[in-house]
């Protein structure tokens, strides 16, 4: 019986060309699995039709933008996820999502070896293989870039010497990778971190030096779900899209930085994420108002944690698995309102209320009616600095 192999497939240039690549270094069938996660581009019909056209024996397309938004950013949203306090894991979320589809088709066709078109420089390489075989662990993993050699001029010296049908024009001169959730940029000029991100970078934002009407929105949160815009339902794709193109559209969510790549360098990258961004800081606003203290406290140190394991291409290990279940719980009481202004390239609170609210307003005020029992602090504080004041006798004597 002839060997399968799954293909994670774009329908892009080097995927195309990688079908008939994986049939002649492996004499294995190809199967070429495309996932929608909101990357936006061409219709998934014609991206499965190219991949029969270009030698694919089978070809599956699955429209996951509700799963990636429901099961992987909505996770990340109650987590507040940002890797190195700054990036919203864009990439690093639908990496798993794609897996997923990946297995679930080796195991449907037989195939022994799921393939993906990443280097051997970055991370998406960590992250398909390491979330494939913690699914499946004994399929075998390839990567034709890495492992075949298979370079963008030998890509396009194939594809032209075969006749496929996708275009060999000049490559654009960044990479990117995008999805609903966000957009990132690298290479080409940006490589030098010296120099500034020029407006044609950004796709998802628009120039937040522009003058224009701030805009107001209202996000509504249920058990940490973001369920309402302004007062309508959503769902959380809903969400997440509408607020792209709001605070996109007064550039939120721009972000350039630095980033310590799981591989051992490091690598500057421009991201884009308004929707996120708006998202998480709403949620971090509302968690401030809702969730208790020391809970509050410790759920910061698991997010880091999360979003470490995240980005490391951890999705389904057993340590990300027992914090979805510590952050699921954390968020058990975050309901209620959050208003935020939107403009200049900012998403900032500007009121915030909720049923499960810890706030007193009694215990607060230093009005009239003060309901905080000042006379007990003083007791507090003595008991409070009993242990440094003892300390401080000794290492002062």
């Amino acid at each position: 019986m002839t060997e399968r192999v799954v293909l994670a497939y774009s329908g892009g240039l080097d995927t195309s060309v990688a079908i008939g690549w994986i049939a002649e270094e492996t004499g294995a069938e190809v199967i070429a699995v495309a996932v929608d996660v909101g990357q936006g581009g061409e219709d998934l019909d014609v991206i499965r039709k190219r991949a029969l056209a270009c030698g694919a024996v089978e070809a599956e397309v699955a429209d996951a933008k509700d799963e990636f938004a429901d099961e992987y950013c909505l996770p990340a949203i109650k987590a507040n996820a940002l890797y190195m306090d700054r990036y919203p894991l864009v990439s690093a979320l639908s990496r798993p999502t794609i897996v997923k589809h990946l297995v679930a088709a080796a195991q449907k066709h037989g195939a022994t070896t799921v393939a993906h078109g990443c280097t051997g420089k970055g991370n998406d390489q960590v992250r398909f293989e390491a979330g494939i075989v913690a699914l499946a662990p004994d399929l075998k993993c390839i990567a034709p870039v890495r492992d075949y050699a298979m370079t963008r001029d030998k890509a396009i010296a194939f594809c032209e010497a075969k006749g496929l049908p996708i275009a060999t024009t000049k490559k654009s001169p960044y990479s990117i990778d995008q999805n609903v959730f966000g957009r990132a940029v690298e290479t080409g000029f940006l490589e030098d971190i010296w120099n500034a991100p020029i407006e044609d970078v950004y796709e998802y934002t628009q120039n937040p030096a522009v003058a224009r009407e701030a805009d107001e929105v209202v996000i509504t949160f249920k058990e940490g779900v973001p369920v309402a815009i302004d007062g309508r339902p959503v769902t959380v794709l809903q969400a997440i899209q509408q607020l792209n193109e709001r605070a996109g559209a007064q550039g939120v969510g721009r972000i350039d930085m630095v980033e310590d790549r799981l591989v051992g360098i490091k690598s500057r990258e421009v991201y884009e994420a308004p929707g996120a961004i708006a998202l998480i800081t709403a949620h971090q606003e509302l968690e401030n108002v809702t969730v208790e203290r020391e809970l509050a406290r410790y759920k910061r140190q698991v997010e880091q944690r999360w979003g470490e394991l995240v980005y490391d291409g951890q999705w389904f290990s057993p340590l990300k698995r027992a914090l979805d279940g510590f952050i699921t719980e954390a968020n058990q009481h975050v309901n209620g309102d959050v208003r935020m202004t939107l403009h200049g390239g900012r998403a900032v609170v500007t009121g915030r209320r909720s049923e499960s609210s810890l706030y007193d307003f009694n215990l607060a005020t230093y009005d009239t009616g003060d309901t905080f029992d000042q006379a007990a602090a003083k007791g507090f504080i003595d008991i409070y600095s009993l242990s440094s004041k003892i300390a401080a006798k000794r290492d002062l004597a």
